[in-house]
């Protein structure tokens, strides 16, 4: 499960939950951004796995993680995803571990976007939406609601549950 920086990560944490609940085990890989907003040791508690974020960490052994990691999942999910991390992805640029993840896998993608109302409409944005979907990468659509800058508007990461629904349909 890939973690990009937005209000929305809270909600990420209850994705693992619910993820488990499911009977699938989960992996985290946090962008540097996202550590600003909650540290690594919370997804660590709650998925009892290791949490990945650093391209040139050092590792307890030696292995290219991107590569080792694309290769050891089933399908790679992106929730919260920011305009930025849906931009990287749409333009190939592999500057960090989940971009670098998400280049190297052939398993399925699903991205939760989730930003403020304007970003998401903004075309770039939509944009990029399209050219993902145009190469089989999955959406779980943002819902209307309330959004960081208080305001009501298109952009919430969608229902927990409607994300894990769309998981376990694609597995």
């Amino acid at each position: 499960m890939g973690v990009a920086a937005s209000i929305a990560i809270y909600k990420a944490c209850e994705i693992v939950r619910r993820l488990q609940d499911e009977s699938f085990s989960v992996t985290v890989v946090m962008t540097e951004e996202a550590k600003e907003l909650i540290r690594p040791v919370v997804f660590q508690s709650l998925s009892g796995n290791r949490v990945y974020g650093s391209l040139f960490g050092d590792p307890d052994v030696w292995e290219i993680e991107h590569v080792s990691l694309a290769e050891k999942c089933d399908l790679i999910l992106v929730a919260p995803a920011t305009a930025n991390i849906i931009g990287k992805i749409a333009g190939g640029i592999c500057d960090d571990l989940l971009t670098c993840l998400i280049c190297a896998t052939r398993r399925p993608v699903v991205i939760c976007p989730a930003m403020n109302e304007s970003m998401y409409r903004n075309a770039i944005v939509q944009e990029n939406i399209r050219k993902l979907k145009s190469h089989g990468y999955k959406f779980v659509e943002p819902i209307k609601g309330r959004l960081a800058c208080g305001k009501v508007g298109m952009g919430c990461l969608a229902e927990v549950e409607t994300i894990v629904k769309e998981v376990k349909r694609i597995l």
